[in-house]
């Protein structure tokens, strides 16, 4: 004699099959929306970020800085690091792309998204930050950035993802980690020494454009040696671009 189903288990059997077919249709949805917004870079950042935090300006003009260089920009679509981001890219002309997860605080959409998605799932959303963008900007944030950053680490170090430049912004904010990461991962055996090239540190919104536009012409990563390089180039564009002083020569009498 066949044992009858409560309700609930009735309910738990359906709606499994259903819930796949509901993640299935964001990844069609996603897949068929991003296909077409040509090579780009995903920028992440924290929602609180305030328009007054130099944070807000730097994410911004970064933004603007790959747009300038043809790429496209994917955020969050969210206020905060993500609001600034796709304003700088949509400002300077670039495609701006937001997507955007259903949540019940901080996800409000904002006004400057040329293409505008909304996902359920945290792990449909990613994949969608991952397989269009060819390089990440990582903006001062909390725990979802952090989650970002990490995931693509092992996906590089796995070589799941390659010739995949990643920039974090905020040497005072991010420094404390990388130490860390210096102090206690390298130190102790779990990652290796060259596992810190697999991203960059700088606050300059040019450097970070022009470390990722060097690192995808070059089909590598990020090499240590860059930052030698651009410290020097920005010291002969300092002389260049600096105001002339013509001293007047005194007469002899």
């Amino acid at each position: 004699m066949k044992q009858r189903l409560s309700v609930e288990e009735l309910q738990a059997q359906i709606s499994d099959p259903w819930m796949v077919l509901k993640i299935m249709g964001e990844f069609v949805e996603g897949f068929d929306a991003m296909r077409e917004i040509g090579p780009a870079i995903s920028i992440f950042g924290s929602a609180r970020t305030s328009k007054r935090n130099p944070w807000y300006g730097m994410g911004k003009e970064t933004a603007a800085e790959l747009a300038k260089r043809g790429y496209s920009v994917i955020t969050g679509g969210g206020p905060g690091a993500m609001c600034a981001a796709n304003e700088g890219a949509q400002k300077a002309g670039g495609v701006s792309v937001g997507l955007n997860i259903n949540l019940p605080m901080e996800q409000n959409p904002n006004s400057y998204q040329d293409l505008e998605l909304f996902f359920n799932y945290f792990f449909v959303r990613k994949v969608m930050f991952a397989k269009y963008a060819l390089g990440y900007v990582v903006l001062p944030g909390g725990f979802g950035t952090m989650d970002e950053f990490f995931e693509a680490l092992t996906l590089i170090q796995t070589r799941k993802m390659k010739n995949f430049p990643i920039v974090l912004m905020g040497k005072d904010y991010w420094g404390g980690l990388v130490r860390w990461i210096k102090k206690s991962m390298v130190a102790e055996g779990t990652i290796s020494k060259e596992d810190l090239d697999l991203f960059y540190l700088t606050d300059d919104p040019v450097e970070a454009a022009t470390v990722i536009q060097r690192a995808l012409e070059e089909g590598s990563q990020i090499r240590p040696e860059w930052s030698r390089e651009l410290a020097k180039a920005r010291k002969v564009a300092a002389r260049i671009n600096a105001p002339r002083r013509i001293r007047a020569k005194k007469k002899r009498g």
